[in-house]
């Protein structure tokens, strides 16, 4: 127990819970703080004696460019522990001006950042002698570029002359007067959004003409990104009907190449057809018989049948006359035979 009062507050080894707020009272470090240079930190402490890095600022709409300062802070030294300040509304407002986000939510933003050891609330926006002491601070880091504010040039100067002021290095293109910037300059766009996302006229302090324009130009975006898909999804289809189009031209090509080949290999002069023309002519002429007969033979009658009776009218057959005389002779012959039988 004796040991555990005689040291300081480790580094956080573990990343599963926020990092403390630093008691209002004094530090907890109760092992002897004898005053480190810069080459002594960097050349490493012991694991009981961390060098305490203490840095500050207002971190309002916390972004990428805090974050890197604050990694850049916690990696000056070996074994470094790093306390945050965070200064609170009142003394932002008087000093620098209106923030967008509240202390308290600015404190919790800082204590989910994972190279954050500690969290100071309510840190004074000029560091004293005092305040150092109290809190044991070894080394102040800040961008270097002189910082002017309550009527001083550099409220960071008397750290720097003694020796106690460690440099990051700034994240161009981002801050929170930029993300400001960005607002204000697309404040329509942004109001139009929260309209669209539930928030009242009267939440965003927008009058009712403003209100009716936002909400018209919502319409006029929806229906503008309803064309928008209709003319890529036709796009789409077109683009599938000429690519299954090509193919099938594609395949008729190629089975009308294949039924030509196939038709000129089975109906060419060389072709199958021709071989199989040629020798089923040889098949025939060597079946067929040398001499077929010059007449067909007479038909004779069946014996079974006997031949039908003359019948009464039928012409007697005669053989044609030879002579005019002979035709005279035959016809009064006939009258004869008639006037026989009355």
């Amino acid at each position: 127990m004796e040991e555990l009062e005689h040291t300081c507050p480790l580094p956080r080894t573990t990343l599963i819970e926020p990092a403390i707020f630093t008691p209002e009272t004094s530090c907890e470090c109760r092992a002897p703080h004898e005053k480190l240079t810069v080459e002594q930190a960097r050349l490493g402490t012991p694991v009981d004696r961390p060098v305490r890095i203490y840095a500050d600022g207002i971190f309002d709409l916390f972004h990428s460019g805090h974050a890197r300062a604050l990694m850049q802070a916690k990696n000056l030294f070996p074994n470094a522990y790093l306390i945050v300040g965070v200064c609170s509304d009142e003394l932002t407002h008087k000093y620098k001006g209106f923030t967008v986000m509240t202390e308290d939510e600015r404190y919790e933003a800082l204590r989910h950042c994972r190279y954050v050891d500690e969290v100071l609330r309510d840190a004074p926006w000029t560091l004293t002698q005092e305040f150092l002491e109290k809190h044991k601070i070894d080394f102040v880091a800040h961008d270097d570029i002189p910082y002017s504010s309550a009527g001083s040039e550099d409220v960071y100067q008397h750290i720097k002359e003694a020796g106690m002021f460690v440099p990051t290095k700034r994240t161009e293109g981002i801050s929170t007067s930029d993300l400001i910037t960005r607002i204000v300059r697309d404040y329509d766009v942004y109001a139009r959004r929260n309209l669209q996302r539930g928030y009242t006229a009267k939440e965003l302090n927008v009058s009712y003409i403003k209100e009716k324009k936002y909400r018209l130009q919502n319409q006029v975006d929806r229906m503008k990104e309803k064309v928008r898909t209709v003319e890529e999804k036709s796009k789409h289809f077109v683009y599938r009907v000429e690519e299954k189009s090509h193919d099938l031209i594609q395949k008729w090509e190629e089975k009308s190449r294949e039924f030509i080949g196939n038709f000129l290999e089975l109906f060419g002069p060389d072709g199958t057809w021709q071989m199989i023309q040629e020798r089923s002519g040889r098949m025939i002429q060597a079946l067929s018989p040398r001499c077929s007969p010059s007449s067909s033979p007479p038909r004779d009658f069946s014996p079974s049948r006997s031949p039908s009776p003359p019948s009464r009218w039928a012409m007697p057959r005669t053989s044609p006359p030879t002579s005019p005389k002979g035709a005279s002779a035959s016809i009064s012959s006939m009258s004869e035979g008639d006037e026989d039988e009355k």
